[in-house]
């Protein structure tokens, strides 16, 4: 018994590995920066060496070794670093790395390679490369890498899963609660499609100013910044040099980078914006516009789910089918999870339904409560 769950044990890790390759390959082939195309190619290859070493474990135990076929969630990561840029994964790889740690530091075989301490440092250098807070690379690397994928496309990735989340609940909630009043077919109808364009409005709103305020706020920093570095620049030199020390390069590199940097007055307002105000100068969060209009449409594809039965139907059978379509839709989107946490399919899909259905049966009951007291 102990055999068998060894090789299950091993088969799954094995399985986590030759993904990891897949993925670090696809990205390196994409990636255009040669320095950046390498790192990811030294990465792919480590991830090969534990993937040996997991065969290796598999035929101890007299297993065979099964034929590779890529994870559905690796296929889909590399589907959208295709669509939508490297960055747009990167964040939630890095997040995988860390978890990929924790699952080795409890497998004694894993200790015993020091796979758990290479894979957190995959991590690391991942979070180097999205600046969000890595100890960086060695060298002059770190000026190359920083800047170049922050998280935003991670962020971007979970947002899109959870504004349609958030319109899918919210108005599946509100059409049950007024179809629990008993009300017509067509007052559900029309409560729905207003609360589509009210949430989606007032999402689009709320991301509009955020987004604009985080762009003000953005250009003030930066400008208050130019100020210094054209008063002080020794200081700023001096700042920028105790970054890249605490980043881990040596005192003397570091200072020889930060007064190149500085130098060069095309470089030095931009280095200094991203490494001590972590803000891409080049895109100070992104358009406010974009963001809105995207938080509209997706918050509307979810909320129009539980509404979409009620152009047709009106009643129990309405009620019953904007239920299994919102049970599917937050399973699909449960499963769209997966890609950020790397949790089971099964386990986050059901999850979400449980909690999206159980939403619905409190509206629903209150507003049958609500329909009885009207009516009495």
């Amino acid at each position: 018994m102990s055999n068998k769950a060894d090789a299950a044990r091993y088969k799954e890790n094995w399985q986590e590995e030759r993904d990891s390759v897949a993925l670090y390959r696809a990205i390196s082939e994409l990636e255009t920066q040669t320095q950046l195309k390498e790192v990811y190619k030294r990465m792919a290859r480590a991830e090969e060496s534990h993937a040996r070493f997991w065969e290796e474990k598999m035929r101890g135990l007299g297993e065979t070794v099964p034929e590779y076929r890529v994870g559905w969630r690796t296929r889909t990561r590399i589907w959208l670093a295709h669509r939508f840029g490297i960055q747009f994964v990167l964040p939630s790889i890095s997040t995988l790395e860390h978890f990929g740690s924790g699952v080795y530091d409890k497998q004694s075989e894993a200790r015993s390679e020091k796979l758990p301490m290479q894979e957190r440092s995959h991590a690391r250098l991942l979070e180097a490369i999205t600046g969000s807070g890595g100890k960086g690379l060695p060298g002059n690397e770190i000026a190359t890498l920083e800047g170049r994928h922050r998280a935003t496309g991670g962020n971007a990735l979970r947002a899109a899963v959870l504004g349609a989340n958030d319109g899918l609940v919210s108005n599946l909630s509100l059409v049950m609660g007024v179809a629990g009043a008993e009300l017509a077919g067509k007052a559900v109808l029309v409560t729905g499609l207003a609360g589509l364009l009210a949430g989606a409005c007032s999402m689009a709103l709320g991301e509009w100013l955020s987004v604009q305020s985080a762009r003000e706020l953005y250009q003030k920093q930066i400008a208050v910044e130019k100020e210094e570095l054209e008063e002080v620049p020794e200081e700023e030199q001096e700042e920028l040099a105790l970054i890249y020390e605490s980043k881990g390069l040596p005192q003397i590199e570091a200072k020889a980078l930060a007064e190149k940097l500085i130098s060069d007055d095309s470089t030095a307002l931009d280095t200094l914006a991203r490494e001590e105000l972590g803000i891409n100068p080049d895109e100070l969060g992104g358009s406010a516009w974009i963001a809105s209009i995207t938080s509209f449409f997706l918050f509307a594809l979810g909320a129009i789910i539980p509404v979409f039965p009620f152009f047709f139907l009106s009643g129990v059978v309405g009620v019953l089918i904007s239920l299994g379509l919102s049970a599917l839709a937050l399973f699909g989107i449960g499963a769209g999870i997966t890609l950020l946490t790397g949790r089971g399919v099964l386990f986050s899909g059901f999850r979400m339904v449980i909690f999206g259905l159980l939403a619905a049966a409190i509206t629903f009951g209150i507003g049958k409560l609500i329909g009885v007291a009207i009516a009495g």
